[in-house]
């Protein structure tokens, strides 16, 4: 019987270790709003797992659109459509080996909300989130979630459409091939210990 559990729980626990996460910051850049949707431009990839780039400088690009406002305001916040969206991460410089070379390219899933967050007399913050699905440098397909930090100066510019990128995060939920190897070579040896166990049993 202990047994039965001990392998119940590496079947739990194997799947786990076999994802990693990719953590990727951007920071800075304009975005342009309006009830056609967002678009972002400028925004610098501030850092890429744990490698994060020396002062002035960047690691690459971030940049997204949605699709057009499905509900809510722009000034008080509402959600936008996914349809049509973008979001794609490009790596540049010595890491890169010199060239630009796309760590993610992929779009938004599902809504994307846009919430009101702060104000402070004339400036007002705004956080933007959602869902993306994509493809990775190495061609795997994966998933995460962003959120990005977005602030309006005064009236003057949200008028006129125009945010400015504060902060943004985003997390990649990416299977790691070797481990994944390893995780369908262990499974395949628990199944014949038990498959052992109940012949000799």
């Amino acid at each position: 019987m202990r047994r039965v559990v001990v392998l119940a729980l590496l079947a739990l626990a194997l799947p786990m270790g076999a994802w990693a996460d990719i953590i990727l910051t951007n920071q800075f850049g304009t975005i342009s709003v309006s009830a056609a949707g967002i678009s972002s431009f400028g925004s610098q990839l501030h850092s890429f797992n744990n490698v994060v780039a020396a002062p002035g400088h960047s690691l690459g690009t971030v940049s997204f659109t949605t699709g057009a406002m499905i509900g809510g305001t722009l000034a008080g916040g509402g959600t936008f459509s996914s349809v049509g969206s973008t979001f794609d991460v490009i790596g540049k410089g010595n890491w890169a080996h010199g060239h630009n070379t796309v760590i993610f390219a992929g779009s938004f899933t599902g809504d994307v909300s846009w919430t009101l967050t702060a104000v402070s007399g004339q400036l007002k913050t705004y956080t933007m989130s959602g869902a993306i699905s994509g493809q990775l440098w190495d061609g795997r397909t994966v998933t995460g979630t962003t959120q990005q930090t977005v602030y309006v100066l005064n009236n003057k510019q949200f008028s006129q459409g125009i945010g400015h990128i504060h902060a943004g995060g985003t997390q990649i939920n990416a299977p790691e091939p070797g481990t994944l190897g390893l995780l369908g070579t262990g499974l395949v040896g628990i199944a014949g210990m038990f498959r052992r166990k109940l012949i000799g049993g």
